[in-house]
């Protein structure tokens, strides 16, 4: 099983940037798709952000152009940076990991982390 660690939330002001980070004790990360949710209060869950075995990064619409998602195999570390925050990303944030496709056959997301709060005041 996958332990995922959050970091990096906080309160900051509209227009205001954050960096979350992920930490992971996967013994083979280079092998696990990465990504990110969001839940605020009286929400539903989210996807924000991915970024695959591979590379390759994925967005939800309203995130795109202000939010990178990046990720560092050296460090078993998944990062995402947040510009131009706005009230409306104010959520719990979840890091999630799940094998890639070709190992698992599944899309499903099976480890996540405990969340870490981003708070964006207007």
């Amino acid at each position: 099983q996958v332990q995922l660690v959050e970091s990096g939330g906080g309160l900051v002001q509209a227009g205001g940037s954050l960096r979350l980070s992920c930490a992971a004790s996967a013994r083979t990360f280079s092998n696990y798709d990465m990504g990110w949710f969001r839940q605020a209060p009286g929400k539903e869950r989210e996807f924000v952000s991915a970024i695959l075995w591979s590379g390759t990064s994925t967005y939800v619409d309203s995130v795109k152009g202000r939010f990178t998602i990046d990720r560092d195999n050296a460090k078993n570390t998944v990062y995402l940076q947040m510009n131009s925050l706005k009230p409306e990303d104010t959520a719990v944030y979840y890091c999630a990991a799940r094998l890639r496709w070709i190992i698992s056959r599944s899309y499903e997301y099976s480890y996540w982390g405990q969340g870490t709060q981003v708070t964006v005041s207007s």
